[in-house]
């Protein structure tokens, strides 16, 4: 049996101040949830993704069932309630919980967590990046944690196992993420113009090495 991908896309995404809903908001003339449903797609370790959507983001749920994935609405209370939700509603078991707002998302940073997930034995997985990384990129995290004396900030990627989502506190193995890249949550207006101009840039490198 695969694991399950759960994409939040439920959201208020208050500080973004736009009207569109923001996992559809574009890099490259595409929304952001495709751009990580196409990093999903590619791992045969996953067997069903499920984007989570609320009352505020029908739209998504729309463009979501357009692509031939499954939807799941939640009460729109907030990241951890609603992923609690929907685990709970479906009945997943390990899921790959992962936040609609990456553009960068990779299918090996997602198999990363994946190995990692398993062979630690452990019924969680929280995928973070050092603090001075997100200084790297001009973006203050809103999260920090101290791990084993450093300063981590979590980059939207997590992997539970569903059947010990009633437990308040789970322990949880750490996947450290360098590459600046990579952690960008889309959360505000100069995020998103980050992540356009990262876009570009990298784009730019593959027509002129």
């Amino acid at each position: 049996m695969g694991l399950t991908a759960l994409v939040m896309a439920g959201g208020a995404a208050t500080r973004m101040k736009t009207a569109k809903e923001k996992p559809l908001l574009e890099i490259e003339n595409r929304a952001m949830l495709l751009w990580v449903l196409d990093a999903l797609r590619k791992l045969k370790s996953i067997d069903r993704i499920v984007v989570a959507t609320s009352a505020r983001t029908t739209q998504t749920a729309r463009v979501a069932q357009e692509n031939s994935v499954e939807v799941v609405e939640t009460p729109g209370e907030g990241y951890v309630p609603d992923m609690r939700y929907a685990i709970r509603k479906l009945g997943l078991k390990d899921t790959i919980v992962v936040s609609a707002d990456l553009p960068f998302l990779t299918t090996k940073l997602v198999d990363q967590a994946i190995t990692k997930f398993l062979s630690s034995g452990k019924p969680a997985l929280a995928a973070m990046a050092p603090v001075n990384a997100f200084q790297t990129l001009g973006v203050r995290p809103q999260h920090i944690f101290q791990i084993g004396g450093k300063d981590l900030a979590p980059i939207g990627l997590n992997i539970i196992r569903g059947s010990r989502i009633n437990e308040p506190m789970l322990e949880e193995e750490v996947l450290i993420v360098e590459s600046p890249e990579f952690i960008l949550n889309v959360n505000t207006q100069a995020e998103y113009g980050l992540a356009k101009k990262i876009f570009q840039e990298s784009r730019r490198r593959v027509a002129n090495p």
